[in-house]
């Protein structure tokens, strides 16, 4: 059983014990007649061999209450989406799937680009993105819930969990983030663990009280890929086209949502997915690469608010991470000893020198680039610009699915 302590600055809605089910997709389904729920899953085309979406699919068939499934897919070709269809067909909810590497999509794409609108690279963020937008042109839906497709570990409880704070009319949230345990006979997560809660209380040590950094800070695990939001925040949020996505899209929540509006709810009493490789020598790839992207995000986001980045700035930065790193590596080997779990002391060690020879090349990429690659432009802005855009994006996704 999970305790009941509230802090940070947001709502934390813990695991007390075995959860009524039941009781909670019920309620869903009354809720979801006034505010229709979509699911968008972002997937790879190799993830249809694995067991994890096979399994994602059998728990799916049994959830009532969405309107819709959205699956927005990365590169393929007309064959691997043909076969992608089949393979979702298998959903008894309406579902739609987005070629994002098809000619249809593409000239949407193209059309927003040549009215000077920032798209980013493609990947899961542009991916996520177009998905929303195919939602918004349906002008249907209230409540937009987002989960990956390599969960070995899902469950209707987890989506039941992460959409009923924002489905619930009565409990008035606009955003709200999964997080959970990472544990098998070892430690995982070193992600966030190792890299951005020591980072983040290092610029706090430094910076004193930031409301951002407390924002950010207050999230158990705010690299969850986990999260459901009302559509109208969808509209305005920007989104980040690397592995700074879940951090940038945190601080475009911040930017544009009250605090009060914001919750996270414990959605699983483990989770398991597929896990990066460290890829200690090589900073195009792995662990390393997702270290320097969300770096950037965070000094760029911090940047935005008035923070003032400097030479000798990082230099204190990286010495105060290293420190408190440390200091969180021990407490993690003494609860590992405690809970009899492995703890490689040499591996963590190693995550940690990765990790801040991360911080250090996203600070000299930052000196020499502060702005970088614009993040995505917000759906608003893009109707703004392409009044007809939607309705485009909505005969395209249509076209492809007959």
């Amino acid at each position: 059983m999970a305790d009941f302590h509230q802090g940070g600055i947001l709502p934390t809605f813990h695991k007390l014990g075995d959860s009524n089910l039941d009781k909670i997709e019920a309620e869903l389904s009354w809720y979801s007649q006034e505010r229709p729920i979509a699911l968008v899953l972002p997937s790879l085309y190799s993830e249809l061999e694995g067991k994890a979406l096979k399994g994602i699919i059998n728990k799916l068939k049994d959830v009532k209450y969405l309107k819709e499934v959205i699956i927005t897919l990365g590169p393929c070709t007309n064959k691997e989406f043909q076969i992608a269809r089949d393979f979702f067909s298998a959903l008894p909810q309406t579902s739609s799937l987005i070629w994002n590497s098809g000619e249809r999509i593409r000239e949407v794409h193209k059309k927003i680009e040549s009215a000077g609108l920032q798209l980013g690279e493609q990947g899961k963020g542009q991916s996520a993105w177009t998905a929303y937008g195919y939602i918004m042109a349906q002008r249907n839906f209230s409540v937009i819930a987002l989960h990956d497709c390599d969960i070995i570990t899902y469950s209707r409880e987890m989506l039941a969990r992460l959409c009923y704070p924002i489905a619930n009319p009565n409990l008035e949230y606009e955003f709200c983030k999964g997080f959970y345990s990472r544990v098998t006979d070892r430690m995982h997560g070193r992600v966030t663990r190792l890299f951005v809660t020591p980072l983040l209380r290092s610029l706090k040590k430094i910076h004193g009280h930031v409301p951002l950094l407390e924002f950010l800070d207050s999230f158990r695990y705010p690299l969850a890929g986990e999260f459901a939001m009302d559509i109208d925040l969808a509209r305005v949020n920007k989104i980040p086209g690397d592995w700074g996505l879940e951090m940038g899209v945190l601080s475009e929540v911040y930017r544009n949502c009250s605090v009060r509006r914001v919750c996270q709810v414990d959605i699983a009493d483990n989770y398991e997915h597929k896990h990066q490789a460290l890829s200690p020598d090589d900073s195009s790839k792995g662990l390393l690469k997702m270290c320097i992207d969300i770096s950037k995000s965070i000094f760029r986001t911090l940047a935005s608010e008035g923070m003032v980045f400097s030479d000798g700035l990082f230099k204190t930065l990286i010495a105060t991470y290293v420190r408190t790193a440390q200091d969180m590596l021990k407490r993690y080997e003494d609860d590992a000893a405690v809970n009899g779990l492995v703890f490689d002391r040499h591996e963590e060690s190693l995550a940690v020198e990765t990790f801040t020879e991360g911080i250090k090349l996203a600070s000299e990429i930052i000196t020499k680039d502060p702005l970088g690659v614009p993040l995505i432009s917000s759906w608003d802005r893009v109707t703004s610009a392409i009044p007809g855009i939607l309705d485009m994006l909505r005969t395209a996704v249509e076209e492809d699915n007959k």
